[in-house]
């Protein structure tokens, strides 16, 4: 079988010269590229040629799109594959809205937005129908002509260069999908997400900050048995503990007055999942979490369990080693392994840290390039946050819940679809669901 390629027109990035013979605009009286297939054989149906819009969806079971982008008319998602007759409201999703909201505080961008999410479909007398769920937040903040100098400038270690390599063209006010305004669909999605997850197994996912600069969070000062939101939601840095969160918002605060920028560390927790979620081999849960963790704006960095760290150590001293605890379940005495073993969840607390990189616009001088190959000097304008780390707890908690949901559906659909074997099996354990609210 052969085939041939032509196309009468390719528009890649184009040169002014391209540009006119589509007329004023290069988006204009686009001519189709056109693919001619020829073969050695007789087919009864021609070849059929599909492209996949990649890279704003996740997830196989909860499937979540999200969409929008910062300076437009407003941002979002569409959830598809959430269970039915579930209790949603508007308001179950605000909670988590606020909490990554810019505005906040001193220590996060000055951009104003309430970030209020209106439920377009999916939800009927306050449940879930099985159906998608589209939920917007409008942009009502935009100022466009902050970014009147990044449309011809680089901004350095941003997405704006890069864009233009792949694509041939961006959205320059706001950064458009590059800008953390993307990360609300996850946010919203994510609410869903972690409301189904306490409902049905108990499962809770919390983050915090753990580092912000050069201040580094003691490990031992934190006990993830008892942790609580309240805990996190305490200060405006989302640092549990009262002395270090000073020390934290003191440490933003001396780059910020210079138009500078700091990165650091948030640490996320998830407690009482079910064992048995993740698979072998590329599914692997620490590898779904790996990358739902880095998919989000200015990542550098993840690790789980001892991590690291963990290098430094002997078999003998990093092997956590069984018992049979009072209920007769098998369980661990340490957790170096961050309750995954062998990519699948054995029932200990997850925990996982995920480094976020210095905000790369900042209002101070900086050497780059324009978009017609000339060197120049950059001093960015706009809002944007000195430190993203508290701002980043709502948003891991989120891509964090969107991987265990659709792990928890996988392993519904696969492994207990059938009686379980009770020698080593155990259900996903269920509530009593009168007590959530969720009709039986």
């Amino acid at each position: 079988m052969a085939y041939s390629l032509s196309a009468k027109s390719f528009i890649g990035a184009l040169s002014s010269d391209q540009s006119s013979r589509f007329g004023s605009s290069p988006h204009s009286d686009l001519r189709s590229a056109v693919l001619q297939f020829s073969t050695s054989r007789r087919q009864s149906r021609s070849p059929t040629l599909e492209i996949k819009a990649v890279g704003s969806t996740y997830g196989n079971y909860f499937r979540v799109t999200t969409f929008g982008e910062s300076h437009g008319g407003g941002v979002g998602c569409v959830v598809d594959g959430c269970p039915p007759r579930i209790p949603l409201s508007e308001a179950d999703l605000q909670v988590d809205l606020d909490r990554r909201r810019p505005g906040q505080s001193r220590i996060t961008t000055p951009r104003k937005e309430t970030d209020t999410a209106h439920i377009y479909s999916g939800v009927a007398e306050g449940y879930t129908t099985g159906s998608p769920i589209m939920i917007k937040v409008p942009n009502t903040d935009q100022r466009g002509k902050d970014y009147s100098e990044m449309s011809m400038a680089y901004r350095p270690s941003h997405a704006d260069a890069t864009y233009d390599f792949k694509y041939g063209t961006r959205s320059v006010e706001g950064g458009g999908r590059s800008s953390a305004r993307e990360t609300i669909g996850r946010v919203a999605a994510g609410a869903v997400a972690k409301k189904i997850l306490k409902a049905y197994s108990g499962t809770e996912v919390l983050a915090y900050v753990s580092q912000a600069h050069k201040v580094v969070l003691p490990e031992e000062l934190v006990d993830h048995e008892t942790l609580t939101l309240d805990q996190v939601e305490s200060n405006i840095a989302r640092c549990p503990d009262p002395e270090y969160a000073e020390k934290m918002i003191a440490a933003i605060d001396a780059v910020r007055v210079r138009g500078d920028s700091v990165g650091g560390v948030v640490t996320c927790i998830v407690r009482n999942l079910p064992r048995g979620l993740g698979s072998p081999v590329f599914d692997k849960l620490e590898a779904e979490l790996a990358k739902a963790a880095l998919s989000l704006p200015a990542t550098k960095g993840f690790e789980f369990g001892s991590g690291f760290a963990g290098t430094f150590l002997t078999g003998s001293e990093h092997n956590d080693e069984f018992y049979m605890d009072e209920h007769g379940r098998v369980r661990t005495r340490t957790n170096r392994s961050g309750g995954i073993q062998g990519g699948i969840s054995n029932g200990e607390i997850i925990n996982m840290r995920i480094a976020f990189k210095p905000t790369s616009t900042i209002s101070r001088k900086q050497n780059t390039v324009t978009r017609d190959k000339k060197e120049t000097e950059l001093i960015a304008r706009g809002r944007h946050d000195p430190c993203v780390v508290p701002r980043a707890v709502p948003m891991v908690e989120a891509s964090v819940a969107l991987v265990l949901i659709d792990q928890l559906l996988a392993q519904y659909a696969q492994c207990q679809l059938f009686p379980i074997n009770p020698e080593f099996q155990e259900p996903l354990q269920l509530p009593k669901l009168q007590q959530t609210g969720i009709p039986l």
